[in-house]
């Protein structure tokens, strides 16, 4: 994709942190003896090996004191697919039955496609027009071969939290599985994995101001998933392969921070700016928010987000024309930029292509200011105009 130019003069606001968020100065500073001072390997007993191992254990306390588990539970590896990937293809054999929803990531879906190829059989649950998950209806896919259900906490594209200490229950009643792709709920909402039951958590390092590349997960005591890469005794024989040192030391800084942003007031005053920037946007004529319950409001999402569909408008153009005025955005999920295909999760929750195509996301950084809302609000109304003067697209409605 040909870079755009733009004046570099141009105020330039972020608004797409469900996408990627920028280190923090202080993830950084906690990194950077791990680059150079103690560059050492963690599974070396030398003194270089235990200063690289005194970080990877500091870290994983931390990251138990985030999930609210034993250190022993925490897993490091690279991401948050692979995270998704490690709970779908390490617990799931042929003849085994899988509940997923029709709204997660790629990273579960396509898991999802794969495992189906192989002999699983998959039971995709569609969500409610709110973008919520129904609980009866994950109770009501259940068949005795369930071996496992996962749920996202928090949608990547609407935000919309689901209901997973109800589905955990479910899935404890029947003795399966339960995995949560946590990854646009990391930082943002408190987890506590024993309150709500499941046996599998996966987070990534990227969407919580740590570095890419760098992810962990929570898999219970007892819980048979088998590693993904195999050669080495790391992690406790549940991911081969030498430590990202510098990495997790900075996954276990970013952790800690994100527990004092959800004690400080941080969530709130996001959370305050997201209400503030989507009541002024729906000002405008021909918009609304994608996640709305049944009495007119929206259902409970992850603060810093917010979906808005503008009809007579296709939202790659509208991508575009914001990024010119210095606004970065996204269409739906990183993962699918450029893709033809309206969102999976908009359609899943019943738009039709015409006003799926047509729905941004505004996903705030916890560093976003009132003059951040105050640029984005200068210019969205102007380029939605604009966009609709020149370039009429058919009004879409709720199929």
């Amino acid at each position: 994709m040909p870079v755009i130019p733009t004046d570099p003069r141009l105020t330039r606001v972020y608004m797409d942190a469900n996408a990627t968020t920028p280190l923090l100065p202080q993830v950084v500073q906690a990194m950077h003896p791990y680059w150079m001072e103690h560059f050492g390997n963690a599974s070396s007993i030398h003194l270089h090996g235990q200063q690289a191992r005194r970080g990877v254990d500091q870290a994983r306390e931390t990251l138990a004191e985030f999930f609210n588990c034993h250190d022993a539970e925490v897993v490091f590896n690279s991401g948050g697919t692979e995270g998704d990937n490690t709970a779908i293809f390490g617990l799931l054999r042929p003849g085994d039955h899988f509940i997923t929803t029709a709204i997660e990531h790629s990273a579960v879906l396509q898991a999802a496609q794969r495992v189906a190829e192989r002999g699983v059989e998959v039971t995709y649950v569609a969500p409610l027009a709110s973008g919520l998950i129904d609980p009866a209806a994950i109770r009501e896919a259940l068949r005795p071969q369930t071996r496992l259900i996962s749920v996202m906490l928090a949608n990547n594209e609407t935000g919309v939290i689901q209901p997973v200490e109800q589905i955990g229950k479910i899935a404890a009643e029947v003795g399966a599985f339960f995995h949560i792709d946590a990854v646009q709920a990391a930082g943002k909402i408190c987890i506590d994995v024993r309150k709500i039951g499941c046996h599998l958590l996966s987070i990534s390092g990227h969407k919580m101001h740590a570095p890419k590349g760098i992810g962990a997960m929570y898999v219970r005591r007892g819980t048979p998933v088998e590693s993904l890469l195999v050669g080495g005794s790391h992690e406790r024989r549940r991911r081969a392969g030498t430590e990202n040192v510098a990495g997790i030391v900075g996954m276990g800084k970013a952790a800690e921070l994100a527990m004092k942003s959800l004690e400080d007031g941080t969530i709130e005053r996001v959370a305050a700016l997201r209400d503030r920037l989507e009541r002024e946007i729906l000002q405008l004529p021909g918009s609304g928010v994608n996640g709305m319950g049944c009495d007119g409001n929206p259902v409970a999402r992850a603060a810093n987000t917010t979906n808005i569909w503008f009809d007579h408008v296709e939202g790659e153009a509208l991508v575009i024309a914001l990024d010119l005025k210095g606004v970065a955005v996204s269409g739906g999920s990183a993962c699918h930029s450029g893709a033809t295909e309206p969102s999976h999760v908009l359609m899943a929750m019943g738009l039709d292509k015409t006003r799926a195509r047509a729905s941004l996301r505004f996903s705030l950084l916890k560093t976003a200011t009132d003059a951040d809302v105050d640029h984005v609000l200068s210019v969205v109304p102007q380029a939605v105009q604009h966009l609709r003067s020149v370039s009429p697209v058919e009004a879409g409605t709720r199929g």
